[in-house]
């Protein structure tokens, strides 16, 4: 695990850093869709990605969810953070978008290094200040853009985080992220396709201007 590590953090994290991580923390391989994270869960552990992507997901009520970030390589989660500090229950919902490989450092072993590490104390804070402006971008988003161009940020985002201009999501999955129906989101994509800015194929949307 020492060597994935430093490929991903060596350049963040000193020596004695990452080999405390290596000592304490637990290498975990989940595939597409899987559910790391519930809301109400205690956070015992914070993920640290190795590679794929995790997105971050609220729950209204009314049990309907809302994307507020995705989570790439050599990125942690702001909110699973807060949650173990504090000791808290998780607020959030985190789901493998690809299959991912990430290690688990315990939650004791975050007071120590905030005091021990520089390099770790300032990527808990810098993680923290990027996690922010992705939920204000967010909450920008649904308050000042058209649902349209929300669409189209959110498909450029996945295919991103993903590497790939090729979206593989069914239109209901979209319609969960962005807090609409089905019957929105398809009318949508064939407004994007009739603009050029998408393709849609039977099982897949392809993304022309990026």
């Amino acid at each position: 695990m020492i060597q994935e590590l430093t490929e991903n953090y060596g350049e963040l994290f000193e020596n004695a850093l990452l080999e405390d991580i290596n000592q304490v923390a637990t290498l975990k391989e989940v595939p597409e869709g899987f559910k790391l994270i519930e809301i109400g869960d205690y956070i015992r552990s914070m993920p640290l990605l190795l590679s794929g992507a995790i997105k971050i997901l609220r729950e209204d009520n009314d049990g309907d969810e809302l994307l507020l970030y995705f989570l790439e390589r050599g990125d942690t989660c702001a909110m699973t953070m807060a949650c173990c500090l504090g000791q808290n229950k998780s607020h959030i919902r985190a789901i493998a978008e690809t299959d991912t490989k990430l290690v688990m450092i315990p939650v004791q072993k975050m007071d120590e290094w905030i005091g021990k590490y520089r390099t770790w104390r300032n990527f808990v804070f810098e993680s923290y200040h990027n996690r922010l402006n992705e939920m204000l971008e967010t909450i920008d988003s649904i308050a000042f853009l058209k649902m349209d161009d929300r669409l189209l940020k959110y498909l450029r985002d996945k295919a991103k985080i993903t590497n790939d201009d090729i979206i593989r999501n069914t239109h209901q999955e979209i319609a969960y992220d962005l807090h609409t129906s089905r019957v929105v989101i398809s009318r949508l994509l064939k407004s994007l396709e009739n603009k050029g800015k998408i393709a849609l194929n039977r099982n897949s949307i392809r993304i022309i201007e990026l």
